[in-house]
């Protein structure tokens, strides 16, 4: 799983131009973070829209592995038997990570810090780590080493050490979470995104099927290779940038056999999760996530050489033309 900040390639469709639509902004989690609404009441819907940025800069200090007392941190300091009493939205977050670990079949992985680190130099380019040092990142690898306890609200890691990273999931929880506060507020037709990478939409515009939202090719951006009407759903994308790399997990190995990666779900923490997860997939295996899970979109673009002009193939997989 890319632990790197992704390149996203979803485009704004110009929200702005949808009559009567209310934008609002703020940076957080080392992106900028959008808020468009259509509401009634447009003093009602900005406060609405400021307490969402509030919830989102509470999560930050509290997922973040670059804050220094956040629960994540805290979790990577842990040494072996040791536990943490973690506030209730880590805990959820590392419960869905868990979740689809599982269901990836360990594609996605929060806990690839020390293999990223063996791979990666600080300006993310390849290293030759010996095997015993790929040995040693391993043992450090895998929500295995994670043991929730529910009751407790605790964590105890069970291995040697662990380096958990929240960036492939932790923008689309965060959307999650603001799209509930502003539901708390009555403000039920917006779309929120976090830096064209992460994109859930609530409700629909007046007569219209649900918020549009376009995907374009990485290699020519006027290019738009789908457009999906969201309502009460969202989508994520990942990508790989000029001269930054991608770390399969389960092999321990760096990939590039994909270039870039969407999925569409109903909440934007999945959605985040497996666009990651399918960077690092083949193409049978996200073909049969998909058949198992039904209301999961997918499109990936993978090497050129699958059809030899040096422009990639695009895959779809899912019920695309319910979203068209």
């Amino acid at each position: 799983m890319a632990q790197t900040q992704p390149e996203a390639y979803l485009v704004s469709s110009n929200w702005d131009s949808i009559e009567g639509v209310q934008k609002f902004s703020h940076e957080a989690m080392a992106t900028t973070f959008e808020i468009f609404t259509l509401h009634s009441d447009s003093r009602y819907t900005e406060q609405a829209a400021w307490a969402a940025f509030d919830e989102l800069d509470r999560l930050e200090a509290e997922l973040s592995r670059f804050v220094e007392n956040s629960d994540i941190s805290q979790i990577n300091n842990l040494t072996t038997n040791q536990s943490l009493t973690v506030g209730p939205d880590t805990f959820e977050c590392l419960e869905l990570c868990i979740r689809l670990y599982a269901e990836t079949k360990g594609a996605f992985d929060i806990t690839i810090g020390y293999l990223m680190d063996c791979w990666l130099d600080e300006g993310k380019t390849l290293r030759n780590p010996s095997d015993e040092q790929l040995d040693s990142a391993r043992r450090c690898t895998g929500m295995g080493l994670l043991e929730l306890d529910g009751a407790a609200v605790a964590v105890r890691l069970l291995g040697e050490a662990v380096k958990i990273d929240l960036g492939g999931v932790g923008k689309g929880y965060a959307v999650d979470k603001m799209a509930e506060l502003l539901s708390e507020w009555g403000v039920d037709t917006a779309l929120i995104h976090a830096g064209y990478s992460s994109v859930l939409a609530l409700g629909s515009p007046p007569h219209a099927k649900g918020w549009p939202v376009t995907m374009s090719n990485p290699a020519d951006r006027r290019q738009t290779l789908a457009l999906l009407y969201l309502c009460d759903r969202a989508l994520g994308g990942s990508g790989l940038q000029k001269g930054r790399h991608i770390i399969d997990p389960r092999a321990a190995r760096p990939v590039d056999d994909n270039l870039a990666a969407w999925a569409c779900a109903g909440d934007a923490a999945t959605a985040d999760a497996l666009s990651t997860a399918f960077m690092v997939m083949s193409a049978d295996e996200v073909k049969q996530h998909c058949l198992g899970h039904s209301d999961t979109l997918a499109m990936v673009i993978t090497e050129g050489q699958d059809t030899g002009d040096g422009k990639g193939k695009i895959l779809r997989y899912g019920p695309w033309e319910q979203y068209s």
